[in-house]
């Protein structure tokens, strides 16, 4: 019975809590950065540490905005679920939504083949990172990131641009490839979905990359939010 109800529950609308929880992480983010460039960075003091941890979790929250989207899984109106998509991948180092859309598609129907541009035959992590990363970045991102730092230096701190606006971002992408890409398909699976999943732990799953682990799950119900994906655990466990 608990497992009809949770399916039931997988297939409910929507809107508005998707578009709600998306503008609140985008939010959210631009919120902390404003006030992390600010803040007065000490390297004795643990708040900036922990600025950069939160910093680095709300930027994988853009990213996995933009892939909900992706899904369109963030609101039913398709025009606004894909321009929610496409301001997320924005502030997230100027990553280009339209780019990212037909490559993570070809993940999904070519998962750990030749095909699949997030798989590297290898398993190995450093080459497999490397390709990940610049299978999605391009030279346009670096010209934007490279003027959009030269302008707010005027303004901010060259420190507080390194820590909490840059290195936030790069390891939001080690963050996003482990959690996301490496450890659910390196190896070989046998099920139909080529992909391992973490075991039930739903705190560690939400903080480790907004539930993402569970990556069969993930691929078995491809249009469940990210938000409702640990139900899907529950349903297969």
């Amino acid at each position: 019975m608990n497992n009809l109800r949770s399916v039931h529950q997988l297939s409910e609308k929507i809107d508005p809590k998707g578009i709600l929880i998306a503008v609140s992480i985008m939010l959210i983010w631009g919120i902390s950065l404003i006030f992390l460039l600010g803040y007065s960075v000490d390297f004795s003091n643990p708040l900036v540490y922990i600025g950069i941890l939160v910093q680095t979790h709300l930027y994988t929250g853009l990213f996995i905005t933009a892939h909900d989207a992706m899904h369109g899984v963030v609101s039913s109106n398709k025009k606004l679920n894909h321009a929610i998509g496409w301001l997320a991948a924005l502030l997230f180092s100027y990553n280009f939504y339209w780019k990212l859309f037909p490559n993570h598609h070809k993940h999904h129907q070519y998962v750990a083949t030749e095909n699949d541009p997030d798989y590297h035959s290898s398993n190995r992590f450093l080459p497999w990172y490397l390709s990940f990363l610049f299978s999605y970045v391009n030279i346009w991102q670096f010209l934007l990131m490279a003027v959009t730092f030269n302008v707010l230096k005027i303004w901010v701190p060259v420190p507080n641009l390194i820590l909490f606006w840059m290195l936030p971002a790069i390891l939001s992408t080690l963050q996003l490839f482990y959690f996301g890409t490496y450890l659910p398909h390196r190896g070989d699976h046998a099920n139909k979905h080529h992909s391992g999943t973490l075991p039930a732990n739903h705190i560690w799953a939400f903080v480790s990359c907004y539930f993402f682990g569970y990556h069969y799950e993930h691929h078995d119900s491809p249009n469940t939010p990210w938000w409702r994906l640990w139900r899907t655990k529950n349903v297969r466990t």
